[in-house]
């Protein structure tokens, strides 16, 4: 008997998954996000309801006499321009203020220890009303803007530049900041006092 032939195979390769296959764990993941997304789209927004005092930016709650909600850095920076908190901010706004404190404010004064021992009393001086927030042991920073964004009948006090980007996203709400050696208030018009 003779040998018989072989015929030669060509293009023959090894079976390779293909990388669209769902055994891949990439692949699988990427699909469970894609409906996830497709599930969010679907279910209906939330939309926050427009504060009924604002017409458009102008805000109608604020008015004489201002509540002021002072932050720890601007009770700091104050004292080292040596500014007097209530005339200077009568002398910006031109008109009757109360500076507020939240508790969370007093509380980072108390922990901020001697050196802010200045602050400290400052804060406690009775013309200072104090607001009870709350927050158990909360960030300062989160309680102001909670405290702003939940009421806006107040102007916040800050030289923090972080603070003070959030509270611009708060529509209504100015914000009040030691500028040279006075205060200075932004987006709002009726503060003739304040320099321009």
């Amino acid at each position: 008997m003779g040998k018989s032939k072989q015929t030669r195979k060509f293009a023959v390769t090894k079976k390779i998954i293909s990388p669209k296959d769902t055994r891949i764990a990439s692949v699988a993941e990427k699909a469970k996000q894609k409906k996830e997304e497709e599930q969010k789209k679907k279910e209906p927004r939330q939309v926050e309801q427009a504060v009924s005092s604002l017409f458009f930016q102008h805000n109608e709650k604020l008015g004489p006499p201002y509540y002021v909600l002072v932050d720890t850095n601007f009770i700091n920076f104050s004292i080292r321009k040596k500014l007097d908190i209530v005339r200077s901010m009568m002398d910006c706004l031109l008109a009757k203020c109360i500076p507020c404190i939240t508790d969370c404010v007093m509380g980072e004064l108390e922990k901020l220890g001697g050196k802010y021992k200045i602050a400290l009393r400052l804060a406690k001086d009775p013309r200072f009303e104090r607001i009870p927030c709350d927050c158990k042991g909360c960030y300062a920073d989160d309680c102001i803007t909670q405290m702003a964004k939940q009421w806006r009948c107040f102007i916040v006090a800050t030289c923090d530049k972080e603070l003070r980007g959030r509270i611009r996203k708060i529509p209504g709400v100015p914000c009040m900041y030691v500028s040279g050696y006075r205060y200075t208030v932004e987006r709002m018009p009726e503060a003739y006092g304040a320099p321009r």
